[in-house]
């Protein structure tokens, strides 16, 4: 077995949601969830099949975050992972619960922004995910400087009163 490192390809602002899945359809079903979730929302999806023709399958709402998706998991060649790119002003927080709610849905190894790193382990049989390096390491609890910035900073962009 061999370890790897596969850097997530993104803009530095963009958000993404790295998951595991189990079912062809879960291209649909993913898609669909997306769709109700946030009306007009852009994204692009890939998922890496882990049998038959171990295609990477795709959709999405904005062609430009479909290829970017599918360049993502065919770096990744994880069987049954996706990874869903979001546009532009999208969040994980917006549809995360919705993701994990679709019955084919496993796990989700991460919903970010940041820089990220993605361990993978690779056989002779296939490629999986082990986890994923999120950002960078903490270097310091924070003060009450840094608890009352985070706090103005929830409020000021609406998600606490």
């Amino acid at each position: 077995m061999e370890l790897k490192l596969v850097q997530i390809d993104k803009t530095e602002d963009m958000n993404f949601i790295l998951g595991q899945t189990h079912f062809i359809k879960s291209v649909e079903d993913i898609h669909e969830a997306l769709a109700q979730a946030v009306p007009g929302i852009k994204f692009g999806l890939a998922f890496c099949e882990a049998s038959g023709p171990t295609l990477v399958r795709a959709s999405g709402t904005d062609k430009e975050l479909v290829r970017l998706a599918k360049k993502n998991a065919l770096k990744l060649g994880a069987g049954h992972s996706f990874i869903i790119m979001l546009g532009e002003g999208y969040f994980p927080l917006n549809v995360l619960n919705t993701m994990k709610m679709v019955p084919e849905v496993c796990c989700i190894f991460c919903a970010t922004a940041n820089p990220t790193q993605v361990v993978v382990a690779e056989s002779e049989q296939g490629r999986g995910i082990l986890g994923v390096i999120d950002g960078y390491s903490a270097k310091k609890a924070e003060t009450e400087n840094d608890i009352a910035k985070r706090k103005a900073f929830l409020r000021k962009i609406g998600y606490k009163l």
